[in-house]
């Protein structure tokens, strides 16, 4: 099981106290954190809110300043940060994550210049945040080539898909599944509504992950190198969007391969 935000808006808190949270929650749960953070999108709850949000350009220089604190925080380096948008005079953290090198950084967006050239820089996992696969394909195409301009591992970043509009019940929930995998889709993210939360992960965990795990195993998809579905419960309002900042309540996690 993995536990992590999907993911938290950088406006939202300072980087050092992010970075922080995240590794208090490594060590508490052994080493099963994750840090999942975007450039953020949801203006109305900014203002709502009283939080500021700075145009899309600065948010995307804080995402990049957020990440290299968290990096730096992770690391054995204890000196100052001097960004342009956060200044550390020390980048303490004690006591150090559990995992190693660092917990994994998720980067969640499909922006195609800037938050798929973030993914490839410094993720480990990426999540596009569409569940259509023909832009899947698209964006996949798009981080791979971000991953050879910066001489990164294409093949060792997990890749994620939101699966929050698929019904289970639909004929095409099953040919679509099929396509993530070609894709090399490691992980698929379902969401629940808060009127059926519990009975739509008893069908996901009792109808889908079973035939899922048999699809993977079979010659059909045998082929397909990593493939995994977690189920995350994320909490909606009433007119489909995510309310908070994106810290998801994770129901399960198995691997299936």
């Amino acid at each position: 099981m993995r536990l992590a935000p999907l993911v938290v808006g950088v406006t939202y808190r300072h980087p050092g106290l992010l970075a922080k949270t995240v590794t208090t929650l490594d060590v508490l749960s052994g080493g099963r954190a994750a840090l999942g953070i975007g450039a953020a999108w949801y203006e109305r709850e900014h203002h709502a809110l009283g939080v500021p949000y700075p145009a899309i350009a600065e948010r995307f220089e804080r995402l990049e300043e957020a990440i290299r604190i968290a990096l730096q925080m992770w690391s054995d380096q204890t000196g100052p940060f001097e960004g342009k948008h956060y200044a550390l005079a020390e980048t303490l953290n004690s006591p150090a994550p559990v995992q190693r090198p660092h917990p994994p950084l998720m980067i969640g967006g499909k922006g195609e210049r800037k938050t798929l050239r973030i993914a490839a820089q410094y993720g480990q996992i990426v999540n596009l945040m569409t569940g259509d696969p023909d832009e899947t394909a698209h964006l996949l195409d798009v981080l791979r080539r971000h991953c050879d301009a910066v001489g990164t591992d294409y093949d060792a970043i997990e890749k994620q898909v939101m699966g929050s509009r698929l019904d289970p019940s639909s004929p095409e929930f099953w040919p679509t599944m099929e396509r993530f995998a070609a894709l090399g889709i490691d992980l698929v993210v379902f969401g629940v509504r808060p009127d059926r939360q519990l009975a739509s992960v008893e069908t996901l965990a009792a109808d889908v992950l079973p035939r899922l795990a048999r699809a993977l195993t079979s010659a059909r998809w045998g082929s397909v190198s990593r493939c995994c579905v977690r189920i995350w419960a994320r909490s909606q309002g009433k007119d489909g969007d995510v309310e908070g900042d994106g810290f998801g309540r994770i129901i399960s996690g198995r691997p299936l391969t």
